[in-house]
């Protein structure tokens, strides 16, 4: 069965996104080699992104953009190359490159997705999706990367669990940078 991975970048208050949906924060930081190749080392990593529409619009419109591949040429190759899904339900087409558009119930397509042969499946963002897929158990680790920043409001990447998710750190990983990730498996 496919792995299913959930990896954010989190504020210091515990936030994904601004108040405005916004998830620039996240790159506005001192530059660090480090960080920067364990980025291009996950986006070269294989596997299928799954995206909700608010954060596939964001990606779409940024990684496939010129800028992208001439800021970050080895993160705009892999997410421009990696199979995508979006969950969606009013979102019209995908037109993002190698994207399924799924309309139907999220954890009923993620359930067929992990049955699936391939590499492991990753939610960048999408808060609403990891808040439906958590409780039910089909997130099989969680990543994220502390960014040391304070935005005082936005959504967390846990917004609409409504039942207690007990974890455990099975790895950290500190960089020049201030950001620190950690790796989080659900106890079950």
């Amino acid at each position: 069965m496919r792995r299913l991975i959930a990896f954010n970048s989190v504020t210091v208050d515990g936030y994904f996104t601004d108040v405005h949906g916004d998830m620039r924060w996240a790159y506005d930081v001192k530059a660090d080699q480090e960080f920067d190749a364990f980025v291009a080392g996950n986006a070269s990593g294989g596997g299928q992104l799954l995206f909700g529409r608010l954060t596939y619009e964001l990606m779409a419109g940024y990684w496939p953009t010129a800028a992208a591949l001439k800021d970050n040429p080895v993160v705009a190759q892999g997410m421009n190359s990696m199979p995508k899904v979006v969950f969606s339900r009013t979102l019209g087409k995908a037109t993002w490159n190698n994207t399924q558009l799924l309309k139907g119930d999220i954890a009923s397509e993620v359930t067929k997705l992990k049955q699936q042969p391939g590499k492991g499946m990753a939610i960048l963002g999408s808060g609403s999706i990891i808040a439906q897929l958590a409780p039910l158990g089909l997130i099989d680790e969680y990543q994220i990367v502390l960014t040391p920043v304070v935005l005082g409001g936005g959504r967390t990447m846990f917004d609409g669990i409504k039942e207690k998710l007990r974890l455990k750190l099975t790895d950290t990983r500190t960089f020049g940078n201030g950001k620190v990730f950690l790796r989080y498996a659900p106890l079950r």
